[in-house]
């Protein structure tokens, strides 16, 4: 029962948060190439319209699923910007939900599998994607990405070759959404150590028995990597169509490497400090170019590598950490800007999914590190009480900022 008041809790609160979004309009800037100038889109649902999804390289994306909803949507509502929103706002519900229950499902920890969900949920960084008609490929392919998860849960559970195509139905579903999801074999990988506990690296004391050990570990992730080849393949060829796509918006000699190296890794904190701090969230953050200085770069490295030695030498102390944050690290690697398309230093859209690792290691974290406290259950509630409702109500503020070109501009400029 607490289950389904959680999932009710959710769905009203996420709805109540983002209802303003139906009198929101379609802003000038991608709705247009999406929706309201899309001569294809506006054909409604064809044979024609159809088959142009699966084909076009439009907006030099290849993302069939994401035309497919415009298209519907167009049928179902004509140019009323009040259903494209909803349908967006559904797909970010059903996202809060279907992650709230995937961890679950893998976890058993309630309140800690709440809290990412409810994080996700509200947290300002998101709105972007939301509030957002042309980021309907975010929300979308999120969805597949969740619903890919949950199908490995039960494909870990017990491997059947059905079960098995179930995985890879839904993750070229969500590659057709957005090519972003190429990471998601690795996360899988990362799933198997925690919490799936499918890939051991306990060693035990004792010489012969830490060889013997080893050699289990080392067969035991071939083997876990052998079983996503066909995964693997899937995301090398969603790359290779994305690569030719692209190919003429190229931005890459628009910056030296070493500018967008820089931009990356500052780019990396940036998120985080956003996410811990979300203030002037805009809708553009311009490349800063050849003018970041290297230092920072440097800097900003450093503190990753850091981060990253403490996760590891904590692997088995706190599984999550290392899962929380290579999860972080890695589902951003597509967007960090190395590969850089468009003018953005970085953008909000871009942590959608990579932020799902960081509130992981603060639901399981902050519990473990109040372990010895007395009222470690009084003080947690508490903070969440007050964490919670601050979020909803600078999402909404947030929201609020969305209501056409005027307003998202305005906002940005300031």
């Amino acid at each position: 029962t607490m289950k389904i008041s959680i999932c009710i809790f959710l769905m009203v609160a996420t709805f109540c948060i983002y209802s303003q979004v139906q009198d929101h309009e379609f802003i000038n800037f991608d709705d247009d190439k999406y929706v309201t100038q899309n001569l294809n889109v506006k054909s409604g649902l064809t044979s024609e319209s159809v088959s142009w999804a699966f084909t076009t390289f439009y907006f030099s994306n290849w993302h069939p699923m994401t035309w497919l909803s415009y298209i519907l949507d167009y049928q179902l509502y004509g140019l009323n910007p009040k259903g494209y929103h909803l349908t967006n706002l559904f797909f970010h519900i059903a996202n809060a939900l279907i992650l709230f229950m995937v961890l679950l499902r893998m976890t058993g920890k309630l309140w800690r599998c709440a809290f990412v969900a409810a994080m996700f949920a509200f947290h300002p960084l998101n709105v972007e994607s939301v509030a957002w008609v042309a980021e309907r490929k975010n929300v979308l392919s999120t969805l597949f990405w969740l619903i890919t998860m949950w199908a490995y849960i039960h494909y870990a559970a017990k491997p059947t070759v059905k079960r098995y195509g179930l995985v890879l139905l839904f993750f070229a579903l969500g590659l057709m959404s957005k090519p972003m999801l190429v990471t998601l074999p690795f996360v899988l990988l990362l799933l198997d150590y925690w919490p799936l506990g499918r890939l051991k690296l306990e060693q035990e004391r004792g010489s012969n028995e830490v060889l013997e050990k080893n050699t289990t570990k080392r067969s035991d992730l071939l083997q876990l990597v052998r079983e996503k080849i066909p995964l693997f393949l899937l995301a090398a060829g969603s790359g290779i169509v994305t690569f030719i796509a692209s190919i003429h918006v190229q931005t890459m000699k628009d910056f030296s490497l070493s500018a967008r190296l820089t931009n990356a890794m500052v780019s990396y904190l940036e998120y985080l400090e956003k996410t811990a701090w979300p203030k002037g969230l805009a809708i553009f953050y311009p490349h800063p170019g050849n003018s970041l200085v290297v230092w920072k770069g440097v800097l900003c490295g450093a503190a990753l590598v850091g981060i990253t030695v403490i996760a590891i030498s904590f692997i088995q102390k706190a599984p999550y950490f290392v899962v929380g944050w290579f999860w972080y690290l890695g589902t951003l690697v597509p967007v960090i800007g190395i590969v850089q398309a468009g003018g953005q230093a970085m953008a909000d859209r871009y942590a959608y999914v990579p932020l799902i690792g960081i509130f992981i290691i603060v639901a399981w974290g902050l519990p473990e590190l109040m372990a010895k406290w007395r009222h470690k259950k009084k003080v947690l509630s508490i903070s969440a009480g007050i964490l919670i409702p601050t979020l909803m109500v600078m999402t909404w503020t947030q929201v609020g900022h969305w209501e056409n070109s005027i307003t998202i501009f305005k906002h940005t400029i300031r």
